[in-house]
């Protein structure tokens, strides 16, 4: 009895954040103080996408080489614990000496615990080839130098993406840990409200 009694609280507190969910996006949309990670070998671009990435009102971590973001991130060692640094957003230049922009992707994307961090490459040469690479290897986007104001804006569509991401597969997560403690007419109503919840990020993803 005392089960099911906290799988009704925990139903009833789903209920009511599936109708008061607006407040709460809204208030992800207007955070203003995403945390980017820059990186660029060149002095004059780092310092110009810093203060394009602050006047935008983002929070910025510059560095000088992939191998200083490797560290920052913590993937230089052996990956056994999620990395201490919180970041929303990677930009980082494609020519870069020893280890590239295209590498550092690589490296990022095959991290369990930074894959889904959103990454975006720079580069001065429009070349078709290295643009389509980079994509498929996982890229977000890739901007031609150099770096405009208005590129900025399309660097929030990829954090919300990211955020509205990481929402859904908490939701999944927390429904199937709940999942074993209840009757099959809870779950059935457990397993509606989630998908109720994840049509309701998409469609907010889908219309930043």
């Amino acid at each position: 009895m005392e089960k099911l009694n906290q799988s009704s609280s925990f139903l009833l507190f789903l209920d009511r954040s599936s109708r008061t969910c607006s407040p709460c996006m809204a208030s992800v949309a207007a955070e203003p103080h995403f945390h980017v990670l820059a990186v660029d070998d060149s002095h004059t671009d780092r310092k110009l996408i810093e203060r394009l990435l602050k006047t935008s009102s983002y929070h910025v971590t510059a560095m000088d080489s992939a191998s200083k973001a490797l560290e920052f991130l913590g993937l230089l060692d052996q990956e056994t614990t999620a990395p201490e640094a919180d970041v929303n957003l990677i930009i980082t230049d494609y020519c870069m000496p020893g280890m590239t922009g295209y590498d550092l992707l690589k490296k990022i994307k095959e991290s369990c615990f930074l894959k889904d961090i959103p990454v975006v490459i720079m580069s001065s040469e429009n070349l078709p080839s290295r643009i389509n690479r980079c994509l498929e290897e996982g890229a977000n986007d890739f901007f031609l130098k150099p770096i405009q104001l208005s590129d900025m804006k399309r660097l929030r569509s990829h954090i919300l993406k990211g955020k509205s991401k990481d929402i859904s597969n908490n939701i999944i997560k927390r429904e199937f840990s709940i999942e074993s403690i209840l009757p099959n007419w809870a779950r059935t109503r457990l397993s509606f409200t989630a998908w109720k919840l994840l049509s309701y990020f998409s469609f907010f993803t889908c219309n930043c």
